[in-house]
Formats: structure tokens, sequence, C-alpha cells
């Protein structure tokens, strides 16, 4: 059995590069489509941080984030102030403050979803043939096995 032929080093910077660009492109108008324009992009990427992954603390939540735990604090107080978080007492821990979602923060996320998920299905109905369409499934599929790799 022959090993796969594998990309050369430039060829493979320049895919990697070219998949950067086009995924900022599609997270840029993705997140355009039914944003809540009073939120910004912190604010809503922890929103949807909270939407995906349930209850977190301010800290787990600037480290998935990449941002100081004062920076998140700033952004998790704004979401509170709009009435989209709630806090709640560890009960393991009666020092540190538990973060969800409010009803309204999870209507806010829930159709925001919903509306970022039409809209792409739409563009990808209307633009693309049914090749295009499986080729982007498997292109989808290579891009997490990539990433999930250890």
């Amino acid at each position: 059995m022959t090993s796969p032929i594998r990309p050369s080093l430039v060829e493979a910077m320049r895919a990697g590069q070219d998949v950067i660009a086009a995924l900022e492109r599609v997270r840029r108008a993705v997140r355009a489509i039914a944003s809540d324009d009073a939120l910004s992009g912190p604010q809503m990427s922890a929103l949807t941080l909270l939407g995906k992954n349930g209850a977190a603390t301010t800290t787990a939540l600037a480290a998935i984030e990449g941002v100081r735990s004062q920076s998140m604090s700033t952004t998790l107080a704004a979401l509170e102030q709009k009435g989209l978080i709630e806090r709640h007492a560890d009960p393991n821990d009666g020092r540190r403050q538990i973060i969800t979602l409010s009803a309204a923060g999870e209507a806010v996320f829930r159709d925001g979803r919903s509306a970022r998920h039409a809209w792409l299905s739409t563009r990808i109905h209307s633009d693309l043939t049914v090749e295009q369409t499986q080729l982007l499934i498997e292109a989808a599929a290579l891009l997490e096995r990539l990433v999930r790799r250890p």
C-alpha cells in the first residue's frame, strides 16, 4: 500500500491562509445576520458561549475567549445590565459566581442562531450546485478533523 501524496509546505501554507481568510469572512457575514446592534462583538461571543456550553465562571469564559478576567468581567457586566445573563453563587465555592443566560439571553441566542442558520442554508441552496454542496460538507468534515486532532 502506498502512502498518500502530501502537499508541499508552500501549498499547505497557502491552503491554510485561504481557509482562515474565508472562514473569517463567513464568520463576519453570519454574525451580521440577526445580530443585536446593541451587543458588541465580545458581548455576542460571551452570549454565544453561554448558549452553546451552558453555565460558566468568568474565569472559564475568559480562558475560552483568550482574554483577561477583567475584560470578561466588563463584558459580563454589560450583558447583566441588559438583562441577558444572571449570576448565581457557586454551590461548591461561595466566593465564585456561576454565569447563566437569563430567559431574555436565551431568546437572543436562540433567535440569532436560527436566523444565521436560515441565512446560510438559503445561500447554499440558491448559490451552490449539488456537487458543490457535497464538497462543502466534505470540507467541513475535514476542518473538523483538523481541529479535533490532538
